[in-house]
């Protein structure tokens, strides 16, 4: 009975190694672009405010 858990373990091992891997790619991927877009926000509204233009920030819901 060792052995079938031994192997059963090691049959699910890759894929939750790979699932795993898979989630921080994405969780890096997201939070990047989540940054990227902050960026890109405050730079837009710094330079709308050199034009003197009215921001185009969403109203809160």
């Amino acid at each position: 009975m060792d052995d079938f858990w031994a192997n059963a373990l090691g049959s699910l091992a890759p894929t939750v190694l790979i699932g795993l891997v898979f989630w921080f790619v994405m969780r890096a991927i997201i939070h990047a672009d989540r940054t990227e877009r902050k960026a890109y926000a405050q730079i837009e509204a710094e330079e709308r405010a050199k034009l003197g233009l009215a921001s185009h920030d969403k109203p809160a819901n």
